[in-house]
């Protein structure tokens, strides 16, 4: 039994271990692409990979679990076993990383009353019965029986969040009864508040920076108890939101010399080694004084790109790290190319209204209720309603709204509320015919993952609808997850739009088919198109925005197959150029 201990600095079996660890989420890269990712972190001289359990993924509905796919974390821990890589995993029920939500499943939101990452009952019960699931599949990999595992994280910069120390020390408990032998860790900003409100006993104290190395150990050191240093999130770029202006880069020659003086000094993970996608509807936000909801790609600057690339970045890193040990040489066992296949045409196209109830049954209400209220926890939701007593639309409010709504009078787009335009009374002024037809279309841009905000994260309306200054009630609700695409009705199949009116003004569904070949990575070009998400052969590879920065979206080449594939996206602005392109190359801005 192999034995890894904290003293002075980490020791496995007695003998002095230098971690030199980069960060690669599994539930952000294909699984075909671990290997190849994992082969590139240790050629670059990394002894270590880390990676953050996100616990909405993996319990998606109460007491319903996955982990399968992308998200078999034991097939990950083991590619990396075998590569003779070290793990360290970040198991806490909040995760941040820019994810939905940080990583908190939606459904605690359904209940009043909730309070996150606090002494609060009911959400401690929720994570313990998770983590009676989740660690059984963990601890068995652990260094101590025999597995990669050398290090667990509690919780995630908790200090920048709260200071229950009952809390953290209940969570510690909790990973200690279901298992855990290595040793605990903790990561905060490297600040003396954070560090107070974030430590708990028997873990050692980490710092999360990207810069001012020396500085930033010096405030670490007194909290460590004269053990190791080490920045547990070497941040060597950043992530990039919708509408930010051009995609956010780190700047190289500092960040070499910081990773030098942190590898004389003490110990690292880089954060990102590759950052991958948030596909599906998994980016999170952030709030400060406006909502700001992440782009599809978590390039983040990384030390590969989001489709695995080798940068200068990764060749300067590996010099620094060839100074403090001998680098190994490693042959790439994955043929991994990029492809471009062309501009595409719809073939087909169908409206939202037209294939609604194909995808959607309604739940009734007096009054509006949110997606986690109705069981739903990503995409959009339409509520729709007549308006029988009204001679007109002359003003529209919200109450407690999240996070945009697209505004529909009898199929047509009439208004478009962002943020916090929701919560503000609008002036419509348009006469109506009674018993027009009202239509609400709300987003779910991904929830905010940082922060006291997190708390209000409830999406669509959880109030009431204010129409020229009365409460209007009786909703028709449809919840749209789009997890079933495969159930949009586009009719006869392969009857192209007609030419003079490829588009519809109103949301709507856009079919595309084309044949593969060769499979190889590709990247979606949306000019041209407003807003929306796309699919491929059935898979949501994330959300596409004109305003950029990214202007495509990361196809891997798993997701496709030899012979015919498709590709839908679902439109909400009424806005599409009727064709797309497949691109060799990124641009993420």
């Amino acid at each position: 039994m192999k034995r890894f201990e904290i003293r002075d600095t980490f020791y496995l079996d007695g003998n002095p271990v230098k971690i030199i660890s980069g960060a690669f989420h599994y539930f952000r890269t294909v699984p075909q692409y671990w290997q190849d990712r994992l082969e590139k972190l240790k050629a670059m001289g990394c002894n270590t990979v880390e990676t953050y359990i996100p616990w909405n993924l993996h319990e998606p509905r109460k007491g319903e679990f996955c982990f399968e796919g992308i998200l078999d974390v034991e097939e990950f821990i083991r590619q990396a076993g075998n590569l003779g890589l070290y793990v360290i995993i970040r198991p806490s029920p909040y995760i941040c990383a820019e994810w939905e939500f940080g990583g908190l499943p939606a459904w605690l939101l359904k209940e009043d009353g909730m309070r996150l990452r606090v002494s609060c009952q009911p959400f401690l019960t929720c994570v313990e019965e998770y983590y009676k699931v989740l660690f059984p599949r963990i601890t068995p990999w652990q260094i101590t029986r025999g597995g990669p595992v050398i290090l667990m994280q509690v919780e995630n910069e908790y200090g920048y969040y709260a200071n229950d120390m009952n809390y953290l020390e209940t969570i510690k408990k909790f990973m200690v009864e279901n298992g855990v032998e290595v040793p605990l860790l903790t990561s905060d900003g490297p600040y003396e508040e954070s560090l107070n409100a974030g430590m708990v006993s028997g873990a050692l104290p980490t710092g999360n920076f990207g810069s001012r190395t020396e500085e930033r150990f010096a405030v670490l050191k007194p909290y460590t108890n004269g053990g190791p240093l080490m920045c547990t999130e070497f941040w060597v770029g950043w992530f990039d939101h919708w509408g930010n202006g051009g995609h956010m880069r780190g700047n190289l020659e500092e960040s070499v010399r910081d990773l030098d003086k942190m590898l004389e000094l003490g110990h690292v993970n880089i954060y990102m080694f590759e950052g991958g996608t948030n596909f599906g509807f998994m980016n999170g936000s952030n709030y400060y004084s406006e909502l700001s909801p992440d782009v599809t790609s978590y390039d983040y600057d990384g030390v590969l790109t989001e489709d695995g690339q080798i940068t200068e970045k990764y060749r300067r890193y590996q010099e620094v790290i060839g100074k403090y040990v001998e680098l190994p040489k490693i042959q790439f066992s994955t043929r991994i190319i990029r492809k471009e296949y062309g501009q595409l045409r719809a073939a087909q196209r169908v409206s939202l209204e037209d294939t609604l109830d194909r995808i959607s049954q309604p739940i009734s209400g007096v009054c509006p209720q949110s997606m986690e209220r109705l069981g739903q926890n990503y995409g959009y939701i339409l509520y729709r309603t007549q308006l029988r007593t009204e001679e007109k639309l002359d003003k529209i409010r919200l109450w407690e709204a999240n996070d945009r709504a697209n505004i529909l009078l009898d199929g047509e787009l009439i208004l478009t509320l962002y943020d916090k335009e929701l919560l503000e009374e609008k002036k419509v002024g348009m006469p109506i015919q009674k018993g027009a037809r009202l239509d609400i279309l709300m987003e779910n841009m991904g929830r905010v993952n940082f922060g006291p905000k997190m708390e209000r994260q409830r999406k669509g309306i959880d109030h009431c609808v204010q129409i020229n200054g009365h409460m209007h009630n009786h909703w028709e609700q449809y919840p749209l997850p789009l997890d079933n695409i495969g159930m949009v009705d586009f009719g006869e199949k392969n009857q192209e739009p007609d030419q003079k009116e490829q588009t519809l003004k109103k949301p709507a569904f856009y079919r595309f088919v084309f044949m593969v070949e060769e499979a190889g990575d590709t990247f979606l070009d949306f000019e041209g198109w407003g807003k929306g998400v796309a699919f491929v052969n059935g898979f949501n590879i994330g959300r596409f925005w004109e305003i950029g920065p990214q202007k495509r979206l990361y196809i891997p080449a798993p997701l496709l197959k030899v012979g015919e594939n498709e590709i839908i996206l679902f439109e909400t602005e009424g806005k599409a150029a009727g064709v797309i392109s497949l691109k060799g190359e990124p641009d993420i801005g």
